[in-house]
């Protein structure tokens, strides 16, 4: 993947038609287009699948490049954000009855228009994906993709010892089955514990259904992951730019 990991500028031009791939590397955060010369000289680059040659021009918008093997996003009209949705605030980007919605927390800072990946019901909080990258987008949700959703959950408790092996194995809701991938016990402290678990469904409510059915209700819920992408330390309310790492490591999650 590029050396300094760094993300495209929100100035980088929008090309028209092919252009020099150092270039397009370069302004994609790659590095210079000298550090892109040469990772072009040493092999380190392929352009649909073809290890590319110094001199190669490309069309951002629908070459398919690798750095290092790593999916490499160049069309620089896309673009990537992390959001730390806050509680209270619906997963729309606009809301016709009025409340609080997620273009409200974008203030100008992106000019194309972008849209949520998946949602967060109103009373969660936590990651969310938001970009104009539709077809990377329909596979993060899609479920035969199999990315895993990572949340953080403060419930009733106490936590049985077999709660664990329960969830994996499989509880049955009014509209099927479902399991969770991986599941552990955070905290706990008599009657509230905070658990972890992730799973890949996307079915609404999911989360809060399923603990719910085991005898455990949600009471606070946040979305600490999404794939490879993580919440860490973004502030509520905040959103950032994700690196060109990040994402060539969404592409890595669902099979690009």
């Amino acid at each position: 993947m590029p050396r300094d990991n760094r993300t495209p500028s929100p100035d980088a031009p929008v090309y028209t038609g092919p252009e020099r791939l150092q270039k397009v590397l370069a302004a994609a955060g790659v590095g210079s287009r000298r550090a892109c010369e040469d990772l072009i000289f040493r092999r380190k680059v392929t352009v649909n699948g073809r290890v590319a040659q110094l001199g190669d021009k490309v069309d951002p918008a629908t070459a398919v490049i690798h750095v290092n093997g790593e999916r490499l996003q160049a069309d620089t009209r896309l673009v990537y954000l992390a959001m730390n949705k806050p509680r209270g605030v619906v997963s729309t980007m606009a809301d016709e009855k009025g409340r609080t919605a997620l273009a409200d927390f974008l203030s100008n800072r992106v000019e194309q228009r972008v849209y949520h990946v998946g949602r967060l019901d109103a009373d969660s909080e936590g990651l969310l994906l938001l970009t104009n990258d539709g077809t990377l987008a329909h596979r993060l949700m899609h479920p035969s993709y199999g990315v895993q959703k990572t949340y953080l959950c403060e419930v009733a408790g106490p936590i049985p010892r077999n709660l664990g092996k329960r969830l994996a194995a499989g509880v049955e809701l009014e509209d099927g089955p479902v399991s969770v991938d991986a599941f552990r016990v955070v905290d706990s402290l008599g009657r509230t514990a905070q658990v972890e678990l992730s799973l890949h469904e996307g079915r609404k409510h999911i989360v809060r259904r399923l603990l719910a059915e085991v005898g455990h209700p949600v009471s606070r819920l946040v979305r600490t992951a999404i794939g490879p992408i993580r919440l860490g330390d973004l502030r509520s309310g905040r959103t950032r730019r994700l690196t060109n790492a990040e994402v060539a490591a969404l592409f890595k999650a669902v099979g690009d």
